[in-house]
């Protein structure tokens, strides 16, 4: 058996580590002596030190750290009168770095820095390195953001050569191409996005045919008009493969000049589009399509509360009302096939942060969701399948949407939780199918427990990744499935649209040479998008986490009910109606033991046999929160 493998370690605050091979299935444990020092994301060669057994991960020892994953970290500086030292932003470095005076530059004591390691660490010896940038202070008004862009190493500027190119197309569409394109100015139609969005890539319109159909057509901004193959725009939207939303600030794929500008479906000017013209029966079957290259002109632009408030106060005053009603009532027949094939409804709230003017946290609480937003993800959802399932049927070099089955090894540990409460996942290890967790989330609606669940069965499935084999998409039940619908944002989106476009122009007929060349790319931006989407999904989660425990800094001694969200060897997880999570330590829970059931994910207290549950309600008191550890602490109140 192979004793020696190379992989990337993934470090935890507490010094320990996993490392991912390329061979095996299941990541390899490193305890904290046997980490020589890597740090997380190094590429690392090991040797397996212990084989697995039944309860516990193999084990292995770090040889040798091959190639440092990156040198610059974000962090507080601690200064000394003959020397200082950084504490990195990061808690899986498990070193502070040594800062010698003359690499101190003009850093001051508490401030944010970034550090550059000239010396990585090695036994008992700290990280030595020097100060490069120096952020400003800790609360300082958008540090902590800045300091998050740099921890990342996120592309926050266009170079000047990209502006320049983008600065350099014209503001308004090119009318020797508009005879080559369907034209639709004269139809209405409708973008609905949330209030503040500025980039709209994506418009809608329903109609009702004589035979009692519905013909919806998706119109999506054209932006691979603008951003051609090869272009300096195009290489840098690959680099970046993803807009970034980080709450008061977006680090886009695209500059403004483009995704406000041009590609932005704005009411009242044309606009080049791709769209996809759909027939759909009352069952809610796609029954025949076509896509095209078109112009269109918004008719209106809406928010998803204005239509919402015209559909829920029955305003048939309104101009559009007939044509929003068509849309609800094809919006709720489509739902209602998709829930009949085993889409997943999960029910996790996202967060609304809303911050003052000078970006600091001041309220969180649950974004209001309206039937309208799910009318819109009910139209992309189809259209996203139409385009995935038509380009699979033609073998084009495609990026497809994968979310595989998940193992069933995750959903045995699943089940053990859910038979606490009465429920289980049905199904065989080669016969898994979303219809079997949909039946669990829909038995636990409107129950106490359903927000836990919801977010157990989230962590039991596979993350969903790019890939240019078409693999099906298990939580929304589809065996076809692409993203095309946002390319002002996503790159899998804008070659896809790259793609539909050279199939159009050659009459679905492509050159071998053609084929090879997008076949390869397919699968390298499959896989480079959806490293870089891991990467936007982490900066925007600890924006999040920064700001939550920064609104709940001056809440300390103050008391909430909660419900617990997860329990663990060290701790009880509770979250608040606000969707703000803290941790209970052990400690926190009186002055009993406290004995913790892996399996059923509980705990009891030794004397008073008091039981701590998943889904429990349970009231807590603030007892810390840090905006620089993103932690947020409670104690029961018993």
């Amino acid at each position: 058996m192979k004793k020696d493998f190379t992989g990337i370690f993934r470090g935890n605050e507490k010094g320990f580590g996993f490392v991912k091979v390329e061979e095996q299935e299941d990541e390899i444990y490193i305890s904290r002596g046997n980490t020589k020092d890597a740090i997380d994301g190094d590429e690392v060669l090991i040797k397996i030190i212990e084989a697995s057994r039944e309860d516990k991960h193999q084990e292995g020892k770090v040889l040798k750290v091959l190639k440092h994953n990156k040198d610059t970290f974000v962090g507080v500086f601690q200064k000394s009168r003959n020397f200082g030292f950084v504490v990195p932003d990061d808690r899986k470095v498990n070193s502070d770095i040594f800062i010698s005076k003359k690499n101190c530059g003009k850093a001051k004591n508490n401030q944010k820095v970034v550090a550059q390691i000239t010396k990585f660490p090695q036994g008992n010896k700290s990280a030595e390195g020097k100060i490069i940038e120096i952020l400003g202070y800790q609360d300082q008004a958008g540090v902590d953001m800045l300091s998050l862009v740099k921890e990342y190493d996120l592309p926050y500027e266009f170079p000047d050569p990209v502006i320049e190119e983008a600065t350099s197309i014209k503001q308004e569409v090119a009318k020797k191409d508009i005879p080559n394109r369907l034209d639709l100015r004269e139809k209405e139609i409708f973008t609905i996005d949330g209030e503040d969005a500025k980039d709209l890539d994506d418009a809608v319109a329903v109609e009702k045919l004589k035979n009692g159909n519905y013909l919806l057509n998706v119109s999506i901004a054209d932006v691979s008009y603008y951003v051609k193959e090869n272009s300096l725009l195009d290489r840098e939207a690959i680099v970046r493969g993803t807009s970034i939303y980080m709450l008061d600030r977006v680090i886009p794929m695209l500059p403004k000049e483009l995704s406000n500008g041009i590609c932005s479906l704005n009411q009242g000017e044309d606009r080049f589009a791709l769209t996809v013209l759909m027939e759909i029966d009352q069952n809610g079957k796609v029954i025949s399509s076509d896509i095209q290259k078109s112009i269109i002109n918004v008719t209106r632009r809406m928010s998803y509360k204005e239509v919402q408030d015209i559909l829920d106060e029955l305003d048939q005053e309104n101009p559009y009302f007939s044509h929003f009603k068509r849309m609800a009532e094809l919006a709720n027949i489509l739902k209602q096939r998709r829930r009949l094939a085993g889409s997943l409804e999960l029910d996790i709230p996202e967060s609304k942060i809303v911050l003052d003017k000078h970006g600091i946290a001041v309220d969180v609480k649950k974004y209001e969701m309206y039937f309208t937003n799910e009318l819109i993800e009910q139209f992309m959802l189809t259209a996203n399948e139409t385009v995935a399932e038509k380009f699979y049927w033609l073998e084009a070099p495609f990026i497809y949407r994968v979310h595989e089955v998940p193992d069933m090894e995750k959903i045995e540990e699943l089940n053990k939780f859910l038979w606490n409460l009465g429920y289980k996942i049905k199904g065989s290890k080669d016969n898994i199918h979303p219809k079997a967790f949909a039946e669990v989330l829909e038995e636990i609606q409107g129950k106490p427990e359903e927000r836990v669940v919801s977010n157990l069965v989230l962590r039991t499935l596979k993350i969903a990744r790019y890939g240019n084999e078409n693999k099906g998409h298990f939580g929304i039940a589809s065996k076809y499935y692409c993203h095309f619908t946002s390319p002002i944002r996503r790159y899998p989106d804008l070659f896809i649209h790259r793609i539909i476009s050279r199939y159009l122009e050659n009459n679905y007929q492509l050159s071998d040479e053609q084929l090879e060349k997008y076949g390869e790319q397919s699968a390298r931006y499959a896989e480079s998008s959806s490293d870089r989407e891991k990467i936007a999904q982490k900066v925007e989660r600890d924006a999040e986490d920064i700001k939550k425990a920064e609104f709940m800094q001056d809440k300390i001694g103050e008391e909430y009910d909660g419900i617990i969200s997860s329990i663990t060897s060290f701790g009880i997880f509770v979250e608040l109606e606000n969707t703000v999570e803290g941790l209970i330590r052990f400690d926190d829970l009186g002055d009993e033991y406290f004995i913790y059931d892996e399996n059923k994910k509980t705990l009891q207290g030794e004397k008073s046999k008091k039981m701590y549950k998943i889904g429990d309600s349970i009231r807590i008191r603030v007892i810390f929160a840090d905006k620089l550890t993103r932690r947020i602490d409670f104690e029961a109140i018993l």
